[in-house]
């Protein structure tokens, strides 16, 4: 969320930043709204100081002869009806304020590049070579049908479209992927495990940034006279720990990673990438999430965006980096890279991670803060987050970069003491 005071007093400066967005901040509305608030307060606070001088009156009412009701209702006849009402329409209107709040996106950073769509994302760094083939590559679906490990006429009977049933080596292989990528966060990059619910209550989904624009992307759950979201990503109830909380400066940074499914209803998606396993309504992710001080998160990015690439480079799968242009760039989001790894089966580079910023976007939202040590006050904090990788996908990118020509698939050298050793599967 973004800072009030921040809208009111330079709305023409965050209307200009938003438009990177694509985002239409109507100024004239935000002032007209602001206007009445700022009405509504002075009037509840002249019927506050008017009740206060005619309070004053009912003692001497009373040494006049009349019982302490008559006196009071002669003396404050009409205000408490007339207060009651001024700050009911103030809270109506600061709740007003509070959901056009909600509803505005970030403001992207000055380095977020111009552009409507991700045809404008820019490049920033490639890694490997895609290998070149001496016989008709095939793509994932076909690769794992052909081992036996991966059916999607069976989970679409089991459950519907956009599910996938692994069996197998493919099953371990996906197993696999999980404990390298949290191993080597864990253990190399000095991330904390951590488990959480995989499903969440709203006010988590606002935290971050979901609810309420995004509610038709999200599974709902009824439960008793309330509900649950099933989560679509281990970033709402990571980041949620710390909200409500102010955290020690000497906590700084907290770095979390956590494996979790992720479950996402697609709206507005279908005839997008329905073959396979790159869409689907349940994957699995590893979550990095780090908190740090403002001061510290443009660094922070770069950071966890490079254990990410370790992720892709240790597994020797070809990728580029690119930075989101405004138009691409999630609702939340300050600044975001892209991690896009090579596909032989689609001849193009695909997404497996997206790194940001949200700066203290979420931390307002959450109110997560640290404590200024230099000012023994309160501060928002800044979160980070990224996919550390994308299990589903990155099974695909082993899929199709390591298939042989007589159809078994080679195992990455990482991966392999997580597979038994084996070289080969198929």
């Amino acid at each position: 969320m973004l800072d009030i005071r921040r809208v009111r007093e330079n709305p023409e400066e965050v209307a200009v930043a938003l438009k990177k967005k694509g985002y239409d901040f109507d100024i004239e509305s935000f002032k007209s709204l602001d206007a009445k608030r700022k009405q509504a307060d002075v009037e509840s606070q002249n019927l506050q100081a008017e009740k206060k001088k005619a309070s004053k009156q009912v003692g001497m009412l009373i040494k006049e002869g009349l019982s302490p009701e008559e006196a009071k209702k002669k003396a404050l006849s009409g205000i408490d009806d007339k207060l009651e009402a001024s700050v009911a329409q103030a809270k109506e209107i600061q709740q007003q304020i509070q959901d056009l709040l909600l509803s505005i996106p970030n403001i992207p950073d000055s380095e977020v590049p111009e552009g409507s769509d991700e045809e404008d994302n820019v490049e920033v760094r490639t890694w490997g070579d895609p290998k070149a083939f001496d016989f008709e590559v095939k793509d994932h679906v076909d690769v794992g049908q052909a081992i036996g490990g991966l059916d999607f006429e069976l989970a679409a009977k089991i459950t519907g479209s956009r599910f996938a049933v692994m069996r197998g080596d493919i099953a371990r292989l996906h197993r696999a992927l999980t404990q390298f990528m949290l191993n080597t966060h864990i253990d190399d990059h000095g991330y904390t495990e951590t488990y959480v619910p995989y499903m969440v209550n709203a006010d988590s989904l606002r935290g971050t940034g979901q609810l309420p624009k995004f509610e038709e992307d999200l599974f709902k759950i009824p439960f008793n006279d309330s509900c649950y979201y099933l989560i679509p990503t281990a970033e709402v109830p990571v980041t949620n720990i710390a909200r409500d909380e102010i955290l020690d400066a000497n906590e700084l940074p907290v770095k979390m990673a956590c494996h979790t499914p992720c479950f996402r209803s697609e709206a507005g998606s279908y005839g997008r990438d329905t073959r396979g396993m790159i869409r689907q309504h349940q994957f699995e992710k590893v979550e990095l999430v780090q908190m740090v001080k403002p001061e510290d998160s443009d660094q922070a990015l770069e950071e966890l965006t490079g254990h990410a690439e370790k992720i892709l480079q240790a597994l020797e799968l070809p990728y580029r980096l690119v930075t989101l242009c405004g138009g691409d760039l999630g609702f939340s989001a300050a600044k975001t890279y892209d991690i896009e790894v090579w596909l032989p089966g689609q001849q193009k580079f695909r997404e497996i991670s997206s790194c940001s910023n949200f700066r203290d976007y979420q931390a307002r939202r959450m109110q997560a803060r640290w404590r200024n040590p230099e000012t023994n006050k309160p501060e928002l904090l800044h979160t980070i987050n990224g996919s550390g990788l994308a299990v589903g996908r990155t099974l695909v990118a082993v899929l199709e970069n390591y298939q042989q020509e007589d159809g078994r698939v080679a195992i990455p050298k990482a991966l392999q003491p997580y597979i038994g050793n084996k070289e080969y599967i198929g």
